[in-house]
């Protein structure tokens, strides 16, 4: 049995390094959907199905539990899956089985909350607001999931979502240094614009854009704190394994990469993330 980590491309590598660095005798399984990223710009349908065939492949190499390491999917998909699909095949499968996401552990960490907390509402004005700027993919962004949600919990947190839909494609493409930087610099004076100043604390809403967080620190100001979605994650899935035993994570510290791309060697940019070579197989 194993853990199964899914996103569209390379960028859930970044939560699960996070993963394997806190659950090291996990087995765990990489799947990163290639041949159909990016997921930014495709409709709500098409992500659920991407996203539901995705689930399958590794629940058929033996995952119990696939951890959604894509803020679209989780935020378009999971949701849908988890109320109508997955009681099914599970039922079907005849074993325990799990999907999770990544953006519940991500507003407990940008919140200081918990998911359960609902904030009261007042009718008297939030003098001073918290301001909170979300880079994210053009479907996040239009699922307003940061917004409703955030909102839903603390009221002197404001959120605007920035969305960004050329990185995706140029990361995993291998673009330069300079052509990121000159897009993550247009997307943060976006933002700075709509807002009217920078915000205080930013969430890199795609998994991808942790590739090149250094890259959004040195557009932003000195200092602006970024909240981590890898950290956040492994935080949270920690918590549920403690739960759940009867989800195995298996003990083998086993390390498994496919995608429905091309197979080989991934490009120098996450190899350089990474910290060293990493060869996908053909899922």
């Amino acid at each position: 049995m194993s853990i199964g980590v899914f996103d569209s491309g390379v960028g859930g590598l970044s939560v699960h390094r996070a993963l394997v660095q806190r659950l090291p005798q996990a087995d765990f399984t990489y799947l990163a959907d290639q041949a159909n990223a990016p997921y930014g710009g495709r409709t709500g349908e098409e992500i659920v199905d991407l996203t539901r065939a995705g689930c399958e492949r590794l629940f058929d190499r033996g995952a119990n539990l696939v951890v959604l390491a894509c803020n679209t999917a989780s935020a378009i998909a999971l949701r849908r899956l988890q109320q109508t699909w997955l009681p099914g095949y599970r039922k079907a499968l005849g074993r325990p089985v799990n999907i999770l996401g990544i953006i519940v552990p991500t507003i407990e960490a940008a919140t200081g909350l918990p998911w359960e907390h609902e904030a009261e509402r007042r009718g008297d004005k939030v003098e001073q607001l918290d301001v909170l700027g979300v880079f994210s993919t053009p479907a996040t962004a239009r699922s307003r999931v940061y917004e409703i949600e955030i909102d839903k919990r603390k009221q002197d947190l404001a959120v605007f979502s920035q969305p960004c839909g050329d990185l995706v494609p140029m990361i995993e493409a291998d673009a330069g240094v300079v052509e990121l930087a000159k897009a993550v610099e247009a997307h943060v004076e976006a933002l700075k614009t709509r807002i009217g100043r920078y915000p205080h604390r930013v969430v890199l809403g795609c998994t991808h854009y942790e590739i090149i967080a250094d890259i959004f620190r040195a557009a932003l100001p000195a200092g602006t704190p970024l909240i981590q979605q890898p950290a956040a994650t492994a935080d949270a899935l920690e918590l549920y394994l403690e739960r759940h035993p009867e989800l195995d994570p298996g003990t083998g510290g086993s390390r498994l990469f496919l995608t429905t791309g091309a197979p080989g060697p991934q490009n120098g940019l996450v190899e350089s993330f990474w910290g060293g070579p990493l060869r996908f197989e053909a899922a």
